[in-house]
C-alpha cells in the first residue's frame, strides 16, 4: 500500500512570488502534491488558474483538488480539466464535491441543493466519455447537445475521478461512479464504515474500486482548539465531538493518520485549520511530524 500525503491551502493571499514559493517548498520537503479548494465565497484562489500557474512553476509536484461540480457546463469542465493533465504531463487530481450546504456558497453555485447529487451523477458518465474520446451525443438537466467530442484528451487514461462524502446518497454515488473515495470530517471507525457501504455499491454496480484509492481530507489545529473553532466545528457536524475529527497538535494529527493507516486509508489531505503565520515554518514542522509516514 502507496502511502500519499499531500497538502490542502485555503486562504491565499494570492500573491504570485508567495505562492510560487510554497509549491517548491512542498516539493523539496517531499510532499507528494498540493490540494486547492473551490469555494467561490471564500478567499481561495480559484483552483483551475491556480494549479495552472503551479503546474508550470513546478515539473513533479501532483495537483489536486476538491472541485464543484454541479453548476458547470459538463463539455467546457472536461475541455478544462483535459487541458490542464495534458500540460502537466499527467499530475492532476480530482475530487468532485457538490459544495457547502451552507449560505452564501449553497447559493452561489446556482443549484437547487436536491438537484446537486443527480446533476453529479448525470455528468459522471459523460465525462467519462468525453476523456475517452468518444462523439457524444446528450440530452438532461446539464445540457443538450449533439456530435460533441474532446480535444486534445488528457495524458491520464483514464482520467480518474474521486469523489467525498459521508451522507448514505455520496456513499452509493461513489461506489456507483467513482474511482476512489476522499471524506473529511470523521473517524477511522466512521471512514471504514463508509468504505464497505461503497465497496457494496460499487459491486452491486459490477465495478471494483482500487483498495490503493481510499484516502481522507483532514483539518488539523496546529495548537489547542479554541472555543470559537470548536462551536464551528460543532455546528457543522452536530452532535459529533470536534476533538474526534480534528486532532490538535501535529503529533495528536500523526495519530489520526496512524489509526486511518490501520483501517487500510493510505492517502491523504492535510490542511491547517488557520493560515499560518509562516507557511515556510508549519510546512517544515508538518514534514517533522507526519512526512516519514510515506511509502
Amino acid at each position: 500500500m502507496k502511502v500519499r500525503i499531500g497538502v490542502g491551502m485555503g486562504p491565499l493571499t494570492g500573491d504570485p512570488a508567495e505562492f510560487a514559493d510554497l509549491v517548491d517548498d512542498l516539493d523539496g520537503l517531499g510532499f507528494d502534491s498540493l490540494w486547492l479548494p473551490e469555494v467561490l465565497t471564500a478567499p481561495t484562489l480559484d483552483p483551475l488558474a491556480a494549479l495552472a500557474f503551479a503546474a508550470a512553476h513546478n515539473p513533479r509536484l501532483k495537483l489536486g483538488t476538491t472541485m464543484l461540480l454541479p453548476g458547470r457546463n459538463v463539455v467546457r469542465v472536461a475541455k478544462q480539466l483535459a487541458t490542464l493533465d495534458r500540460l502537466s504531463a499527467g499530475r492532476l487530481l480530482v475530487t468532485f464535491v457538490p459544495g457547502l450546504a451552507q449560505q452564501p456558497e449553497a447559493g452561489a453555485v446556482g443549484v437547487p441543493s436536491k438537484e446537486k447529487g443527480l446533476r453529479m451523477e448525470e455528468a459522471f458518465p459523460v465525462l467519462r466519455r468525453l476523456w475517452a474520446g468518444e462523439t457524444v451525443d446528450h440530452r438532461g438537466a446539464t445540457g443538450e447537445w449533439e456530435g460533441v467530442a474532446l480535444a486534445p484528451l488528457p495524458v491520464q487514461d483514464p482520467l480518474e475521478f474521486w469523489t467525498g462524502g459521508m451522507l448514505p446518497a455520496a456513499l452509493e454515488r461513489c461506489g456507483r461512479f467513482a474511482d476512489g473515495w476522499l471524506p473529511s470530517a470523521c473517524t477511522p471507525a466512521e471512514a471504514a464504515a463508509g468504505r464497505t457501504v461503497i465497496d457494496v455499491a460499487a459491486s452491486a454496480a459490477g465495478r471494483v474500486i482500487s483498495p490503493e484509492h481510499f484516502g481522507v481530507s483532514l483539518a488539523y489545529a496546529p495548537g489547542p482548539l479554541e472555543p470559537a473553532l470548536l462551536a464551528a466545528l460543532g455546528r457543522s457536524r452536530k452532535g459529533v465531538d470536534p476533538a474526534t475529527v480534528v486532532p490538535a497538535g501535529r503529533d495528536a494529527l500523526r495519530r489520526f493518520l496512524e489509526g486511518f493507516l490501520e483501517v487500510g486509508f493510505s492517502k491523504f489531505v492535510v490542511r491547517p485549520l488557520a493560515r499560518p503565520e509562516s507557511w515556510r515554518t508549519e510546512l517544515e514542522a508538518l514534514a517533522d511530524a507526519v512526512g516519514d509516514l510515506q511509502t
